[in-house]
């Protein structure tokens, strides 16, 4: 299978408005309202998108299910993964807290995409992802 393309017959594929050029198998967040754009890496995206599409067309966003996604770098099997730059997925990376009351820290509660069915070992791997949106 290739980039941005599912297996799954349960999928749960919602369309939304491209407010920019978006390549299929990219992540994609909202942009503005009802409106998608490809994923800049470090943000909440909500999806994978299904098919390429120019501006203003209706883009396809695989937003539950099993899916077919480029790796940026290395990751582990059954971890949780985000949207990275240059169209791609990453491992998510745990963040550090501070137990004791003095520091302060942000929780990303949505900037996971989903969880990495499939270990990547290097940059440029194709894996699925089961999203989870």
């Amino acid at each position: 299978m290739a980039i941005g393309e599912t297996d799954d017959p349960e999928a749960i594929i919602e369309s939304f408005e491209a407010e920019a050029a978006i390549t299929k198998g990219s992540p994609v967040y909202l942009s503005s309202d009802d409106k998608v754009s490809e994923s800049p890496g470090g943000d909440d995206a909500i999806g994978i998108a299904t098919k390429t599409v120019a501006v203003g067309e209706m883009c396809g966003v695989l937003k539950r299910g099993r899916v077919k996604v480029m790796a940026n770098g290395t990751i582990t099997r059954g971890k949780a993964v985000c949207s990275a730059p240059d169209r791609k997925v990453t491992q998510l990376v745990d963040q550090p807290v501070n137990e004791g009351g003095a520091g302060t820290y942000t929780i990303f509660y949505n900037r996971k995409l989903g969880t990495a069915l499939q270990a990547a070992l290097a940059d440029g791997d194709l894996i699925f992802i089961d999203v989870e949106k």
